[in-house]
């Protein structure tokens, strides 16, 4: 089977040991991205709408990067601070996934690994053999 990865890009990636997205055989996987500059500090910082557009436009050029499309993504994890913001998270989902309709879950977490972080998304992508 064919491996594929694409860096993270932050200053976590080799600190941590991982990539932004792996292609192996003809699934893509991206890791959970958050709206963060490469230094780490959180882009929009109080902005649910803002860092979840500018995160799901981070996993967009990752997919791509790895021979994929957005219409390819099957299932999308979201991970908020703050589940009363659900609906400024949703809509930026919705804005590019809303004719794809990949299963979601949405969940409240305690902290992102940065200050201001408020959204995290993971993503799983399956192409066609």
């Amino acid at each position: 089977m064919t491996r594929q990865q694409v860096s993270a890009g932050a200053v976590w990636g080799p600190r941590v040991g991982y990539s932004r997205a792996v292609r192996a055989g003809n699934m893509i996987f991206v890791a959970g991205t958050a709206a963060a500059d490469p230094h780490g500090n959180a882009i929009a910082p109080g902005d649910a709408y803002a860092q979840t557009k500018d995160v799901l436009g981070r996993i967009e050029r990752a997919i791509r990067e790895l021979g994929g499309t957005m219409r390819d993504v099957v299932q999308t994890r979201i991970f908020v601070t703050d589940i009363g913001r659900w609906e400024e998270v949703g809509r930026a989902h919705g804005e590019v996934f809303g004719q794809i309709r990949p299963v979601t879950s949405m969940v409240e977490v305690r902290a992102l690994i940065a200050p201001g972080m408020l959204v995290e998304v993971e993503a799983v992508a399956l192409l066609e053999p």
